[in-house]
């Protein structure tokens, strides 16, 4: 830190400071007295969500999967309720979250592309990783209608 005798910079540093905690204050005053927006749910949507005899859903086709499933039967992604915290399991769904990078339904967002590309250096091992970018910019590279199916290996 600077060490300053000139009583201008101390009482501008204070001023400075001051007007940083109004500031910041303002911020969180103008938060909380921001309006509520309506829930989006009608009561009978909202209330068959927390019905406990409505079965769960698969997030990714929709198709009703039963208490005891880990996979959904009509799409194979992993639907357990705890299928994230169990080791085994947890392979399932990270691969899961690769195979989306390279898949045509890939929402192609710059944050989503960063993202993928970073979870290509950290996580893929080293000599994978080039083999998984270049499928990557492939996806990015077709165009959004393509529905051509992929060549045979």
């Amino acid at each position: 830190m600077f060490a300053t005798t000139d009583p201008n910079m101390i009482i501008g540093g204070l001023a400075l400071a001051g007007l940083v905690v109004v500031a910041f204050w303002r911020l969180i005053v103008w938060v909380r007295d921001a309006p509520v927006k309506p829930d989006p749910w009608e009561t009978d949507v909202a209330q068959k969500l927390d019905d406990p005899e409505v079965p769960e859903t698969c997030p990714r086709c929709s198709a009703p999967q039963p208490t005891t499933a880990w996979f959904c039967e009509h799409c194979g992604r992993a639907v357990g309720p705890y299928n994230n915290m169990m080791p085994f399991l947890q392979v399932f769904s990270e691969g899961e979250v690769f195979r989306n990078g390279t898949d045509r339904n890939l929402r192609k967002r710059p944050l989503v592309i960063i993202g993928y590309f970073l979870l290509g250096i950290g996580l893929i091992p080293i000599f994978l990783a080039p083999i998984y970018w270049l499928s990557l910019i492939n996806t990015l590279a077709r165009k959004t209608g393509d529905q051509s199916p992929p060549p045979e290996a």
